[in-house]
């Protein structure tokens, strides 16, 4: 029975997703290092919300870029220290820090979009649209489908 379900894993979405996510965060970082951008796919997209929002609070950006946050602390300390973003006390609440983005982080993420795009064309190469959206569609449910669901409990022997 045990091998029947290892057969239902390898053909459900769930190494498929985790395999293309790890080869598109392997081009992306090979693309921007080849290009001369010290950045990580990580540090990439915080550049790209606080791009989008800026002065969004660490716990923010650690729900949108669904990590923890001592991951988060760590990312931002890194990108504090490249110079990219910057941190300040809110001047509602002392406990929390605000984060903006620094003019040279904007850019760096100025300067890696034509890099990045590049790497979206390579991988919707041959892709229609109604493909695409078929796509993220379907990406979309299965997040949902995730989002409701809790963890399942253990199962005992």
């Amino acid at each position: 029975m045990k091998i029947e379900v290892v057969a239902d894993i390898d053909s459900s979405l769930a190494p498929w997703i985790g395999k293309t996510s790890k080869i598109v965060d392997y081009y992306l970082q090979d693309a921007l290092q080849q290009h001369g951008f010290k950045l990580t796919k990580e540090q990439f997209v915080l550049l790209k919300k606080l791009t989008e929002k800026d002065g969004l609070n660490q716990n923010e950006l650690a729900s949108l870029l669904y990590r923890d946050k001592s991951t988060m602390a760590r990312l931002l300390a890194k990108m504090e220290k490249k110079g990219h973003v910057r941190r300040e006390q809110s001047h509602k609440d002392k406990r929390i820090n605000k984060i903006y983005i620094t003019e040279k982080g904007k850019l760096t993420f100025d300067k890696t979009i034509p890099v990045v795009a590049r790497i979206i064309n390579i991988l919707e190469h041959d892709i229609t649209q109604t493909e695409k959206e078929h796509m993220i569609n379907i990406l979309k449910k299965v997040q949902s489908n995730l989002k409701l669901k809790p963890a399942l409990p253990q199962e005992r022997s």
